[in-house]
């Protein structure tokens, strides 16, 4: 992301959730958070989609369409992620890179627990002037302010209070491919240092292909370059490194497919999501 701008990553996320409220076929997707969180601009964009209303312009055209898959994809990566969360029930939820996330505002599942938004400066400071609009379902929200090339994420939980003896859920969902493998080693020390027995990872990466070649010239010239792709095999590895193993494994495809009953499909979209898996990683009860 660029300095002094938040992560223009974050807010298609929330637009592909804004888009998909409501009209997506995704089932157990609910996220009414997303659009209250976006900008005028974006929010402007979404309800334009939402409206039915054809765009004319070639550009147009083709945002639109980019924006009526990225729903589809962000409803299964949310509901795949919200299931993962719901069924750990830890007493704590850190969502590294939290963006313009909702969970904290939207599942009552959290009421017992202590949400910890950890986040670039500049993209917390944007979301921290929209929360307001929206009525809180956890227990506790902290924002947890971390420029990583400066500050210590280590530092900064224990700061917010965060308590390593009790049981994490820690959401990873957008920010592994953008990091090298050495700041994703970096990061899951700290995680795997603070997590109690009982806790959970859940993380969102990219494996290797063609497709997400593409990708990454797109999001370099956005400003924010994919770094990073992993093989299921070598996450695996990595995680369990760190004293996590891993109960799931799943593309978006394999993960729609569960959530509709429909097998996969096998066209070139079904391609592209096949690129985004999702892990989900258990620290066993009894690991220190």
């Amino acid at each position: 992301m660029k300095a002094g701008q938040a992560s223009r990553t974050a807010e298609l996320v929330c637009m592909g959730r804004a888009a998909a409220q409501g009209r997506t076929s995704v089932a157990g997707f609910d996220d009414p958070t997303a659009l209250a969180l976006l900008p005028e601009e974006a929010r402007r964009r979404v309800e334009r989609l939402r409206s039915d209303t054809r765009p004319t312009g070639v550009r147009e055209r083709l945002a639109f369409a980019y924006l009526k898959r990225l729903a589809e994809m962000m409803a299964l990566r949310t509901v795949a992620i919200d299931n993962a969360i719901r069924s750990a029930s830890t007493p704590q939820l850190v969502t590294l890179g939290a963006g313009l996330d909702g969970r904290a505002w939207r599942m009552p599942q959290l009421r017992e627990a202590t949400v910890f938004e950890v986040d670039h400066p500049d993209s917390q400071r944007e979301k921290l002037g929209r929360v307001s609009r929206l009525t809180q379902t956890a227990r506790d929200v902290r924002f947890v302010a971390v420029d990583f090339e400066r500050d210590l994420l280590d530092e900064k939980l224990a700061a917010a209070g965060h308590d390593p003896a009790s049981a994490t859920t820690w959401v990873w969902e957008g920010v592994v491919m953008y990091l090298t493998r050495s700041d994703i080693e970096r990061t899951l020390a700290v995680i795997g240092s603070r997590s109690a027995p009982g806790s959970r990872l859940v993380v969102v990466y990219q494996r290797p292909g063609v497709v997400r070649s593409l990708s990454t010239l797109v999001f370099r010239l956005a400003g924010e370059p994919l770094r990073s792709a992993f093989t299921p095999e070598a996450m695996r590895a990595m995680l369990e490194a760190y004293g996590f193993s891993v109960k799931s494994d799943e593309d978006l495809s394999a993960i729609r497919a569960s959530l509709s009953g429909a097998p996969n499909a096998s066209n070139g979209w079904a391609q592209r999501i096949n690129v985004l898996r999702i892990a989900v990683a258990d620290r066993a009860q009894d690991e220190a």
